[in-house]
C-alpha cells in the first residue's frame, strides 16, 4: 500500500469512528479496532478490551447522552492520526461523585489515533477535566470547581 493509500485508509477510519460515535453506533465504532483501547490522560484511565470499552460508551453516554464532536484539524503522523476537535455535551447523569447539573460544556481536545498499519490500535484523548467541571458547576473558577469536587467527593464517601 502507498503511503498516500494508507493515510487516505487511516483518516477514513477516523472520520467513520468519529461520525459513529455521535450516532451511539457502538458496533460500527467497535468494528474499527480489532482490540478497542482508550486512554484517557486526563483522567489516567484506560479502557482496554470490548467489554470495558463498551462499559465506557455505556456510562459516559449515561452521563452526557447529547455527547458530540467537532472536528476542527486532522494531521497525518509516521503511526496515525492527531485529530483537533470540540466536545461538547449536557451533563443528565453523575459524573463520579458530581450528580447531574443539567448543564452543558463545551471543551476542545485532543485525541491520537494510533495504528499499526492501517490498522487502528488506540485511541489517546487529551482534555481539560477542570474546564469542563467550571463549566457544569456554573462558571466557577478552577479552584472553586476543584474544591467543589473535593467536597463533594468527601461526602460521598461519608
Amino acid at each position: 500500500m502507498t503511503q498516500d493509500a494508507l493515510r487516505l485508509r487511516r483518516e477514513t477510519i477516523v472520520r467513520e469512528h468519529m461520525a459513529d460515535e455521535i450516532d451511539h453506533a457502538w458496533d460500527k465504532v467497535l468494528a474499527t479496532f480489532p482490540h478497542p483501547h482508550y486512554e484517557i490522560i486526563a483522567t489516567g484511565v484506560v479502557h482496554d478490551g470490548r467489554p470495558d470499552v463498551e462499559h465506557y460508551y455505556t456510562t459516559s453516554r449515561q452521563t452526557f447522552p447529547d455527547q458530540r464532536n467537532t472536528l476542527l484539524s486532522l494531521r497525518h503522523i509516521d503511526d496515525g492520526i492527531v485529530v483537533e476537535f470540540v466536545l461538547e455535551g449536557t451533563q443528565l447523569g453523575p459524573l463520579g461523585p458530581l450528580p447531574a447539573t443539567g448543564r452543558p460544556f463545551s471543551c476542545q481536545m485532543t485525541a491520537f489515533f494510533l495504528f499499526d498499519g492501517e490498522t487502528l490500535v488506540c485511541e489517546r484523548i487529551y482534555s481539560d477535566v477542570l474546564t469542563i467541571v467550571r463549566q457544569l458547576l456554573g462558571g466557577m473558577t478552577s479552584t472553586e470547581a476543584l474544591n467543589a469536587l473535593i467536597a463533594a467527593a468527601k461526602a460521598k464517601a461519608a
